[in-house]
């Protein structure tokens, strides 16, 4: 019996960063608002570089809650859309001709626990569900300190047709 060897860490690395970037070109508001995903391995972190005109409240100064509610349906979508594909992205299956669906918002419901600070911003998704026809999204939000949130949100998804006949 032959092994076959492994793929090279870099080309995985590459196939990875790859797929992210599409799935992150697919959706242009993320670009509007100039959002950026680190990723280690199949952990995504969402960070909303800071803009002046993402201020809302010139004299508290706080983040617009449009720009934060905003933020953070992007980080749930691109975390469920990624945690979706992870099959696809890893077996290089995931190109530019065979980007899937996105799913499509439901609700997105939104607690704004403190004022967003003049200052990046950092998000997580966490799918709580998900299956053929639907999903469930977490989104916790923060600045300065992980353990002190200013937002999070639940959002509920439908998934895209193609992704129901498998």
């Amino acid at each position: 019996m032959t092994r076959l060897n492994p793929e090279p860490v870099q080309v995985i690395k590459q196939r990875r960063d790859a797929g992210l970037a599409r799935l992150v070109a697919a959706i242009p508001y993320i670009g509007f608002l100039g959002v950026e995903f680190i990723r280690h391995g199949d952990e995504l972190t969402a960070i909303l570089p800071y803009k002046e005109s993402l201020i809302g409240d010139a004299s508290v100064p706080a983040l617009h809650g449009g720009a934060t509610a905003a933020f953070m349906e992007i980080a749930a979508l691109v975390e469920l859309s990624w945690s979706t594909g992870w099959a696809a992205v890893e077996s290089g299956a995931l190109s530019q001709e065979t980007l899937p669906d996105m799913p499509k918002t439901i609700d997105f419901t939104m607690d704004y626990l403190r004022p967003g600070l003049p200052r990046d911003a950092y998000a997580r998704a966490r799918v709580n569900r998900s299956g053929r026809r639907y999903a469930s999204v977490h989104v916790e939000a923060w600045q300065d300190n992980r353990s002190r949130l200013f937002a999070q949100a639940t959002g509920h998804f439908l998934m895209p047709e193609n992704d129901r006949d498998h």
